[in-house]
């Protein structure tokens, strides 16, 4: 894997924000608003995050299938590429690249066990296919790097590494894999805009730390300002509108 982010796939393959908000024309045929695909995309990152702590792996697993998950959407329509099969192959797929196995078999177990729902229920053999056209999709471009890393050295930089900041701001990045602002902007701003906010909420002076990092604080604002904007839209999200929005997809019969 490539060590360095900017020499990387993964800074290769940033996205303008219009280019991820664009809703597959098969998507569009069948109803989906970019509301619903930003609900659908949100839903299925949960479902990630369910099935990944029934198998007990790492954050970073998760975060990683998230953003194949995304990733694939850029390219693919969610009514060829299913999003309940999509969820899971991501995870299977990650769980290889960060080197964390899991067995297609335990996610099926898993799957089976969480949903009822006949349209959740698909087996390993689905999976495996599944996984070949992900990889396609992805041209084969398995290298993600995540705010996780920049986010430690920068709270022990700004002296702000205790634990109720730490805590804070690692739960405001693993809520940003609810948005696509992976596809979109580079980790280590994330992280910094994650940290903005903390600061304000535990009412923490950073102004003259930030003003040393030389940073784009309009950038840094502009991503705190996506969080928080999410974080308020998300109380409106509710089981029947996400059910509504898949239903519009009629996946499967």
């Amino acid at each position: 894997m490539s060590a360095n982010f900017w020499t990387s796939s993964h800074y290769k393959h940033l996205l303008d924000q219009e280019d991820v908000d664009t809703v597959n024309i098969h998507d569009k045929e069948k109803g989906v608003t970019l509301e619903d695909f930003k609900l659908i995309k949100m839903h299925m990152a949960n479902y990630i995050l369910r099935l990944a702590q029934q198998v007990k792996v790492r954050q970073r697993v998760v975060a990683t299938a998230v953003t194949y998950m995304r990733r694939v959407y850029t390219k693919k329509s969610m009514a060829e590429y299913d999003p309940r099969l999509v969820a899971p192959t991501c995870l299977y797929l990650a769980s290889k690249a960060e080197e964390s196995t899991v067995q297609a078999r335990l996610l099926v177990f898993y799957i089976k066990k969480l949903y009822t729902d006949d349209r959740y229920r698909y087996e390993i053999k689905d999976i495996l296919e599944m996984e070949m056209k992900i990889l396609e999709a992805l041209d084969y471009y398995l290298v993600v790097f995540h705010p996780y890393r920049s986010l430690s050295q920068f709270l022990q930089d700004a002296n702000l590494n205790d634990l109720s900041m730490t805590q804070l701001t690692w739960g405001i990045i693993n809520d940003t894999y609810k948005m696509d602002l992976i596809l979109v902007h580079p980790p280590h701003l994330i992280a910094l805009a994650c940290i903005y906010i903390a600061s304000v909420f535990r009412e923490k002076d950073t102004t003259a730390w930030f003003e040393e990092l030389h940073v784009d604080m309009n950038v840094v604002k502009n991503i705190s300002m996506e969080i928080l904007d999410f974080y308020e839209s998300n109380r409106v999200f509710t089981e029947d509108r996400i059910s509504a929005a898949l239903q519009k997809l009629t996946l499967r019969p």
